[in-house]
């Protein structure tokens, strides 16, 4: 995905507040051996690509005045209430160099799973991005997560998730296969079939009688 930005020569508060009156937005590429670069970007495109998902979780072709290099988007602040991006990061990348990133979890076949087609239950997504590590030639744009196997009172775990060629999993704290999934009956189903049976019951000790 391209990205067109402009060097940005004048910094500081004021500036940047010129630049997005003008329906610029600044920003800045850092990392790698080159020094840190102020640059500026369309405000209607780049609020327009960030609704893109790959646009979050894909190496990116960023043209700063004719010169591409290839980086990933790291952060973007918003206004609070307006629909104005106030500033956004983007890091350089090395090919010969693992990145560590976020993308997301594309969840498939629910509704072929046991939980859904035979015992009319829900299907919880409880991760829906992942934390991986790889060099930036495997980068996913996302992790299918098939659910074709799905069963009430059971869980999907990221040790049962196949990871793209060359991907790991990054994980933080002490869980090493947190749960991505989970399979059970609706709250308001499992009481109308005991309401149901509860009130079925008197007619059959009637018929015994």
């Amino acid at each position: 995905m391209k990205v067109v930005a402009f060097a940005r020569k004048e910094l500081g508060t004021g500036a940047s507040r010129r630049q997005r009156i003008a329906g610029m937005t600044p920003g800045i590429v850092y990392g790698g051996t080159a020094a840190p670069m102020n640059i500026s970007l369309d405000h209607n495109a780049l609020y327009h690509a960030l609704k893109k998902e790959a646009f979050h979780s894909s190496i990116l072709d960023l043209e700063v005045d004719g010169k591409a290099e290839k980086v990933l988007l790291r952060d973007f602040q918003v206004h609070a209430y307006k629909q104005l991006v106030l500033h956004v990061d983007f890091q350089r990348v090395d090919a010969t160099h693992k990145i560590h990133v976020k993308v997301p979890l594309h969840f498939v076949n629910a509704e072929v799973s046991p939980a859904v087609k035979l015992a009319g239950g829900i299907i919880s997504h409880v991760t829906t991005e992942l934390d991986i590590s790889c060099l930036p030639a495997d980068l996913p744009e996302f992790v299918e997560v098939d659910l074709s196997a799905m069963d009430v009172g059971h869980s999907l775990h990221l040790k049962d998730i196949k990871l793209p060629k060359g991907v790991s999993a990054v994980q933080h704290g002490g869980d090493d296969n947190p749960t991505i999934a989970t399979a059970s009956i609706p709250a308001g189903k499992v009481e109308a079939a005991g309401e149901a049976a509860a009130a079925a019951a008197p007619e059959g000790e009637a018929d015994k009688k």
